[in-house]
């Protein structure tokens, strides 16, 4: 006779009996805090397709990927910075084959409240309009935002003039947050953070855009990492480079590379 018992045993035995890609899995994100917005939308979307389940960790480039050489579990890297990820690829931390350049970026000035446009030329005369107030960016030495950021106004003759008035933040959103709650007057920021800011209340205003050849290409390379062990992964990965996903990533002011 069979059984309800039995039929449970046998529902058991089948389950386990299926391939791990056949089952639900959980993967582990670490992403550069700028991705948030676009990686929230692009992630609630893809767990319900899947049934799978994402866990991101948002923070600076520089600090996840010291994080990862120091073990932690990661099983895909979302960089804002080629150099942290090609550091990463010289310690044999990526899978390299997985890696590919997934977006780019914009840098803008953004101003507290409503501004007018400026033209963000050498002609600027950004000590001028910061006055005894903060320019807030990322750290100059290690989060991407704040590399840009400097290597731009070194290039238009901008930083001498404005490195003492420089408020660092540990990510770009720190320094975004810092001008829409009227902390600094200006910030430098990614595109994509003010439209994100925008969407939140309209706390700050872009005034202008750094020129593109003003500092080094703006490049969010992406990579499963070497110690993951789950197919979801490089699943999740490739549906990153989806027409739905470049089409939220677009939506948030990020360029979508091919």
């Amino acid at each position: 006779m069979f059984t309800r018992r039995h039929a449970l045993t046998a529902a058991l035995l089948t389950s386990l009996a299926l391939p791990a890609s056949a089952r639900a899995e959980e993967i582990t994100v670490f992403a550069a805090a700028s991705l948030k917005n676009a990686l929230d939308t692009i992630a609630a979307d893809w767990q319900q397709q899947t049934g799978n389940t994402v866990v991101i960790s948002y923070e600076s480039t520089a600090k996840l990927a010291k994080q990862i050489e120091q073990g932690a579990p990661a099983d895909l890297f979302i960089s804002a910075s080629k150099k942290w990820m090609d550091t990463l690829s010289d310690e044999n931390l990526i899978n390299k084959d997985s890696r590919k350049d997934l977006l780019g970026n914009t840098l803008v000035l953004v101003a507290s409240g409503k501004a007018a446009p400026l033209d963000i030329s050498k002609d600027l005369d950004l000590k001028g309009l910061l006055g005894d107030g903060k320019l807030a960016m990322g750290t100059v030495e290690s989060v991407p935002a704040g590399q840009y950021g400097k290597e731009a106004l070194e290039n238009l003759g901008l930083w001498a003039s404005v490195e003492a008035n420089v408020a660092q933040s540990d990510n770009v959103r720190a320094a975004l947050a810092m001008v829409a709650a009227g902390e600094a007057p200006y910030g430098i920021v990614y595109a994509s953070d003010a439209i994100a800011d925008d969407q939140a209340g309209d706390k700050v205003t872009v005034v202008g855009a750094f020129p593109a050849d003003s500092h080094k290409p703006i490049v969010y390379p992406a990579a499963v990492t070497a110690s993951s062990t789950t197919p979801a992964a490089q699943t999740f990965l490739d549906a990153l480079s989806s027409q739905s996903a470049a089409d939220v990533f677009t939506a948030q002011g990020f360029t979508v590379l091919k």
